[in-house]
């Protein structure tokens, strides 16, 4: 599949719903692991006002968009992230009463995207948004491409949401790139966007997740927090792969379907949606 191509694949909102009951998580729920657990937490306290931005800097452009085609994807993607954004705040209140500073991380990206949107044009907050996007979408598939990811979640009930969100970004991986395109942004711009993002994304998680790690008890424990730290150098999320698809999106030319993902959400959204599929029973709920 590629930009061109006209089969895309349908984009639309499942109707699901995720518990997280007290006792149900252990308190560091990323396979007992300190710091990736603070990690996860800060980026799942990211997302509620993440996904109401990116659903913003799109609908502003969604009237001039022409291709009946785009303007399906559209509303498909505008429906997923309204829904990520709902199950995420419903994981993060669970994870700021097990004693994660969600509400920090929450209120800063509230901020932080608040200046983007009164400093910089709609068309450069599209071009953040498309980068973002590329972002979760490299992340989503190197958790469903890669089963020592998978490992790291376990089977507890956030496994399951953060595939469910991963098929989900990486079906709308491309829809706020098209859209910006077809507002006429240049390459110059969108390149810009990622390497400004590129910096502020990752000096954000290493500084919030620090905070939220230093306030854990169990950082103390020397032993434990050495060997959390020399596990992350070793993390799926950070490999050379991972690092090159990052870079990839600063090339001119570049579009997020010249990587193929169509086995790759062919074979999860069977394991998850199909007639057996294990979150089937988590459907139709809202």
């Amino acid at each position: 599949m590629n930009a061109t191509d006209p089969a895309r694949r349908l984009i639309r909102a499942r109707r699901i719903h995720f518990d997280y009951p007290s006792g149900s998580l252990d308190r560091h729920y990323v396979d007992g692991d300190l710091v990736m657990s603070h990690v996860v937490a800060h980026l799942s306290a990211t997302f509620p006002e993440g996904e109401d931005f990116f659903v913003r800097s799109v609908r502003r452009f969604a009237g001039e968009i022409t291709d009946p085609e785009l303007k399906s994807r559209v509303q498909g993607f505008i429906g997923q992230e309204v829904t990520h954004g709902r199950e995420h705040r419903a994981l993060n209140e669970r994870l700021q009463r097990m004693g994660y500073p969600m509400g920090r991380a929450d209120r800063a990206t509230r901020r932080v995207l608040g200046r983007y949107e009164r400093f910089t044009s709609p068309l450069t907050c599209l071009a953040i948004t498309a980068a973002l996007e590329h972002f979760t979408a490299v992340f989503a598939e190197t958790l469903l491409g890669d089963e020592r990811a998978q490992a790291l979640l376990g089977a507890t009930e956030v496994r399951s949401m953060l595939l469910w969100h991963a098929i989900e970004e990486s079906e709308h991986r491309a829809v706020a790139f098209d859209v910006y395109r077809a507002a006429g942004g240049t390459e110059r711009r969108r390149i810009w966007a990622m390497r400004g993002i590129m910096v502020s994304f990752f000096a954000s998680v290493i500084a919030y997740s620090t905070l939220s790690t230093l306030g854990d008890r169990a950082t103390y424990h020397p032993i434990r927090l050495g060997r959390s730290l020399a596990a992350l150098r070793h993390s799926p999320f950070l490999t050379r792969e991972v690092r090159a698809r990052m870079r990839a999106y600063t090339q001119r030319g570049f579009h997020p379907d010249d990587t193929d993902n169509t086995a790759l959400l062919d074979h999860w959204t069977t394991e998850l949606f199909g007639a057996d599929g294990t979150l089937t029973d988590h459907l139709g709920q809202r």
